[in-house]
């Protein structure tokens, strides 16, 4: 059982974080007094006693800001960047509260003197010295895990989608180091697994096997006609004192990070969370696009003089296509592309895909579509705010009538600015590829958008997102 073992690693990991401030500390006033050595040499800087003395004060500090900010939570399955932006809060509130105290002390004939460099230096190592550090405990915890050492012991509770979804992810991420008890369910007969999890006996055995104390964690995983029992389940969990979660069984349709609301003491979970309906978050991306657009603009605009020449040279017709895609609240827009096909009837395209050697592409224009350079005119789209650098991408109205119709959640892509660029796209899903996978990318990124995925988004799509092997 890892009960006791989680407390001992809390505590060692409090050492730890002492230890790295100290450290950090270290390094900033190496780095104050070698820069005064070498562009300041005849300004002195106050005696180290001073320096190091503030330590009696930023260590616990530091510490109790760390706790605040959840930097102590399991790292079994926290995602790197979540963590990552609390050492940056964390640290973040920690030199304002250490301005905030020298503004209040500034009489004071030592504070005077000492130096914001000295400030901006911690700040700046600890945010490294910290994340390497976590990153190392996180690397050296999921190796023992995968060993099969420091495992958390969970039984499930019922036989559904959601225990077996629960199992499947246990199996494929040995470093998480669960290790699933067994399930125990009213309709499967003891004895039986999956895979390789048996069944242990009816829920009404419960009680039994916790007296037992073999265990960590109870997992309910209850199917949705089963609900009726949940009541009673928590009931026997909580005057055992093990730690209980709830899976439940609603086959996606709450969100991974579902928007909860507190009414009055009545909890209410919206089904569908969509950050970028926050003004503020709405603001923040498009203030990005628009100045993105205009970068790229700049950047781009040489290429995009030499492939409209090479269009008009080599074929004739327009050199701007402009195509109806469905995008926010589900409106018709018209998006550009540089023409990569020979012009044809409208009520001829409005309705086809494009297929591998398709006769209506020009030379030029197979190139150009390869590389994506036919997608470059939508940067006009975006600074006209009908699209977005970063979104699901926008679909013909005949297809988007088609899809509604046979793909569970489709219009919830609608309820954001389609994209240059989207999630699906970099994972793979472009063109001639699966659309039931696209539509789960795409609302992965409605419902858990940030800054950083964006920005995450773009740096893939310079890598891998430019070449599509699935445009003909």
């Amino acid at each position: 059982m890892i009960k006791s073992n989680q407390k001992k690693l809390n505590g060692l990991h409090v050492v730890l974080d002492a230890l790295m401030i100290i450290v950090s500390y270290t390094l900033a006033w190496i780095c104050l007094y070698m820069g005064n050595l070498w562009f300041n040499p005849g300004i002195g800087i106050l005696p180290p006693r001073i320096y190091f003395g503030a330590l009696i004060v930023i260590v616990p500090l530091y510490l109790i800001l760390y706790t605040f900010f959840q930097l102590y939570t399991p790292k079994r399955i926290q995602r790197r960047r979540y963590e990552f932006a609390n050492i940056c809060r964390a640290n973040i509130t920690g030199i304002l509260i250490i301005s905030m105290l020298f503004f209040l002390l500034k009489k004071n004939p030592y504070l005077q003197e000492y130096s914001t460099r000295m400030v901006f230096y911690f700040f700046t190592i600890n945010v490294v010295v910290e994340t390497v550090e976590r990153n190392l405990i996180r690397q050296f915890l999921h190796s023992l895990r995968a060993k099969g050492y420091n495992q958390k012991h969970i039984l499930l509770i019922g036989y559904s989608r959601a225990a077996e979804g629960f199992i499947d992810r246990v199996r494929q991420n040995a470093e998480w180091g669960y290790q699933v008890y067994g399930i125990l369910d009213d309709h499967v007969p003891a004895g039986k697994e999956y895979r390789k999890v048996k069944f242990l006996g009816k829920i009404a055995e419960l009680d039994s096997i916790l007296q037992l104390n073999q265990l960590d964690e109870i997992a309910i995983t209850l199917g949705l006609k089963e609900y009726a029992k949940l009541e009673d389940i928590v009931a026997s969990c909580e005057k055992s004192g093990v730690h209980t979660k709830f899976i439940p069984d609603y086959n996606n349709m709450i969100p991974t990070r579902p928007f909860t609301e507190d009414l009055e003491g009545l909890p209410v979970i919206n089904i569908r969370h969509v950050p970028l309906n926050n003004m503020l978050n709405k603001t923040m991306k498009r203030a990005v696009d628009i100045f993105g657009a205009l970068v790229a603009l700049l950047l781009f605009s040489p290429i995009m003089l030499i492939t409209s020449a090479i269009i008009k040279i080599t074929s004739p017709g327009p050199l701007i296509y402009c195509q109806e895609r469905v995008g926010l609240h589900s409106r018709p827009f018209k998006m550009y592309k540089f023409r990569s096909m020979e012009v044809q009837a409208p009520a001829a395209e409005k309705s086809r895909w494009t297929t591998p050697n398709d006769s209506r592409v020009t030379p030029i224009g197979r190139f150009i579509r390869k590389t994506s350079i036919d997608e470059m005119p939508q940067l006009f789209n975006v600074l006209m705010g009908q699209m977005s650098l970063v979104g699901p991408r926008p679909e013909r109205p005949f297809f988007v009538d088609k899809f509604k119709e046979e793909i569970p959640r489709y219009m919830i892509k609608h309820q954001v600015r389609p994209g240059m660029t989207g999630w699906a796209q970099v994972n793979g899903y472009r063109g001639d590829t699966s659309i039931t996978k696209r539509i789960e990318h795409d609302l992965y990124y409605i419902e858990n958008w940030t800054l950083g995925l964006d920005f995450k988004i773009l740096l893939l799509t310079f890598f891998k997102g430019f070449i599509n092997k699935n445009a003909y």
